[in-house]
């Protein structure tokens, strides 16, 4: 009974303890976000019940990791619009949308660090850094689109902020910046 269908049960008992049935040891939180980051899977059993309660334990984990380290991977405004999703229509889409976007995430964090990995290889690390710099930038901007097309999916009658045109206005704006910067280098060269 250690193992269920290749998960680790761990059983949590009303005194709050954590009992690993498949090392016969007690674990912390703290251990149990260890064998997250390792990829073991398990799952958390109420002692009594036998209830599943591996969602709030996880959970549990993610505010304790917020708190302690003091790094919040979950901004404010991404929690507020978590939470008006509770009691909305839109509900029962969100976890097989967030769960979507995070293995495409990781997938894409995979292959840039193996981008990265190769162009430090190739590209001495005193060098040149330009090459590694621009793909983690083109990477990032990849995963802000992809995160902005997801939202807007759940936001479809919103309209969405005419991107576009702001960015053409950025750049006119930027050209006529690098042209007086252009021309006031002129001047400077010639005085």
């Amino acid at each position: 009974m250690a193992k269920n269908e290749g998960q680790i049960v761990i059983k949590k008992y009303a005194n709050r303890r954590l009992y690993n049935t498949g090392t016969s040891t007690y674990v912390t939180l703290e251990d149990l976000a260890e064998m997250v980051n390792k990829g073991e899977d398990f799952t958390v059993q109420d002692a009594k019940s036998g209830d599943d309660i591996t969602h709030s334990v996880l959970t549990q984990i993610i505010f304790e990791q917020e708190s302690k380290t003091g790094n919040t991977l979950l901004p404010i405004s991404f929690l507020r619009q978590l939470i008006t999703y509770y009691g909305d229509q839109m509900q029962m889409v969100v976890p097989s949308f967030l769960e979507h976007s995070m293995r495409a995430f990781s997938e894409q964090q995979a292959q840039m660090r193996e981008q990265v990995n190769r162009a430090f290889g190739e590209t001495p690390l005193g060098k040149n850094l330009q090459l590694p710099m621009q793909m983690v930038e083109d990477q990032v901007r990849r995963n802000t689109e992809l995160f902005q097309q997801a939202m807007q999916m759940f936001s479809p009658f919103m309209n969405p902020p005419a991107a576009k045109e702001s960015r053409k206005a950025e750049a006119k704006d930027i050209d006529e910046l690098k042209e007086q910067l252009r021309a006031l280098q002129n001047k400077l060269d010639n005085l």
